[in-house]
Formats: C-alpha cells, structure tokens, sequence
C-alpha cells in the first residue's frame, strides 16, 4: 500500500511539475493564417496607412525596396529566404510607430538562441503571459517560433507586444476577391487607409485637379515577365464619383499619357479605366522595380 501511494505521489509531482513547465513556458496566442480566402482579419493592429501581403519567395525583389532597414542585415535576409507568406502594416510617423510585420515560413530552432546570447535583446513578458524579445536598441520587439515569426518596430526604445491581440486589423470588403480574381492571386497586394490626400497631390502635380474623395485604394501586382503589371482599385462614396473619377482620367490620358518620365501616365493614364459600381479598376502599364518603389512612396510608405 506504500509502495502505491509513494508512486502516486510521484505521478502527481511530475503532474504538477509538467502544468507548471506548461503555463511558464506559454507560447504565443493563436495566430490565423491570414492568406487563407475566408480570412476576415489580418493578425496586425489597427491604425496603420498600408496593408500589404506578399509571397516572399515570388516578389523577393519587390521585398527589398521595402523602407525596411533591417533588410540590410544578414541574418535578416537569411529569415527571408526561410520565408513563405508576410503580412506587413506600415504606420504613420505620428503614431510613434514604423511597421509590423507577421511571417509564415520554416526558422532554426537557432535564432533563439542566438538572441539570448547578444546583449542587446532582452526578454519581455506581455500582457497576454507570453515571452518575446525586446532591443531598445534596435527598438525591435520580435517572437519567433518554428513556423511564424513577428516583429513590432517603434521609434523609440518602449516595448511593442510583437504578436496583436485577436481579432487584428478588419480586412476590408472584397480585398480577398481582389487579391483572387480569377484563379490567379496576387504575389502581392496591399489597401491603403485614406490615399485621397496622396492621389490628389500626385494628380494635381500632374495638371488633373480632381476632388473627388477616394475612400479606400487596393493595389496588386502581376507578373508580366521582367517586370510587374499592377491592377489598381479606387472606391468612392457612390457610382456617380466613380464615373466622375473615370471621366477625368479618360480626358486626361489624352494629354499626359504620351509623356514617358511622368509616373502618373504609366499609373492611372496607361489603360482606360474600368468603372464598377462605386469603384474603378485601373491597369498600369508594366512596371520596373524602381517605378513600384516610388509607388509605394507615393502613399508615404518612406
């Protein structure tokens, strides 16, 4: 009988031994897979400009004219290379904040231990009863597992929980059928929070005035051999902006369109536009690297 109670109380220790490693060593809340098509929310905060989801491996290139400094670091790169799918939110500089990112891919169990032993990176707690990595530094915050990693960037040295708290960033209505239209999806594609102030001053620059007020911007980009075509989508208020909006761009392409060193001509002047509903859907002429890169500068993502 005290032999039995004796391995009784062995099997309850290693129990409570067991919860206890469990609860100490909690890993990161569950994450949904934001590439998924029924996906309703991106596993980002709310309250940045841009939204952008890629296939690392397809648009490598198109990654590395990210405003992402730390895309110059070698162990940086090597995580890219191990990458499969990222979703990244850049946020205005008046939030105190630089991007967010989510990635899906295959890490080394090494990267872990290569930041417990650099001075720089601290373990952190977070409200959730998780550990990530803080660099007041680098003013980095990051987890990293086996197949995810998340990273939270600030502009000062403060901690950012890496990992947002569900349900994250709302995806907006009909971005998943734009990013899939057809049976081809995007290897990349973005929607920008409040484009209006951007597309009017770009327009404008270029001779179009137009006030008519763009309530959200979806972006996208194909494959078109040694560079990208873009597909580029306006929503307005109503249908009569939208066909405004298309009116002017029809006029305007007679004009500007001709003018090979004005980016504006290969954006919205290259191909009519094509109204639906309260939205018109733009197809750009075929795009270089550098002429994405100033794309994205365009809606302030340097």
């Amino acid at each position: 009988m005290a032999s039995k109670n004796r391995k009784s109380i062995i099997i309850l220790c290693l129990c409570v031994i067991f919860v206890f490693l469990f609860i100490s060593c909690q890993t990161i809340p569950k994450v949904p897979d934001v590439f998924l098509e029924d996906s309703k929310f991106a596993p980002l905060d709310a309250g940045a400009s841009i939204y952008l989801f890629a296939n690392v491996k397809e648009v490598r290139s198109i990654i590395e004219l990210l405003p992402i400094q730390e895309l110059n670091d070698k162990q940086v790169r090597q995580m890219i290379n191990r990458t499969n799918f990222a979703a990244v939110a850049f946020f205005p500089e008046e939030s105190g904040r630089r991007f967010q990112l989510a990635a899906w891919g295959n890490y080394p169990g090494a990267a872990n231990t290569a930041l417990s032993s650099n001075k720089n990176w601290k373990k952190q707690r977070s409200p959730a009863k998780y550990k990530y990595w803080h660099s007041s530094a680098d003013k980095l915050s990051l987890v990293i597992t086996s197949k995810q990693a998340f990273i939270n960037a600030s502009l000062n040295k403060e901690p950012l929980d890496p990992v947002t708290s569900m349900p994250g960033a709302e995806i907006p209505e009909g971005f998943n059928n734009f990013r899939r239209k057809g049976e081809q999806t995007a290897p990349l594609a973005c929607w920008v929070e409040n484009p209006a102030p951007a597309i009017f001053q770009t327009l404008n620059d270029a001779g179009i005035p137009v006030r008519f007020p763009v309530q959200k911007l979806f972006f996208k980009l194909l494959p078109a051999g040694d560079k990208y075509d873009a597909i580029i989508r306006l929503q307005f208020e109503n249908a009569s902006m939208a066909r405004g909006m298309s009116a002017v761009l029809t006029l305007a392409s007679g004009f500007v369109s001709n003018d090979p060193n004005m980016l504006i001509a290969a954006l919205f002047l290259a191909n009519p536009p094509v109204q639906d509903g309260s939205s018109i859907e733009i197809k750009t002429a075929p795009l270089t690297g550098k002429e994405i890169s100033l794309l994205l500068q365009m809606f302030s993502i340097y």
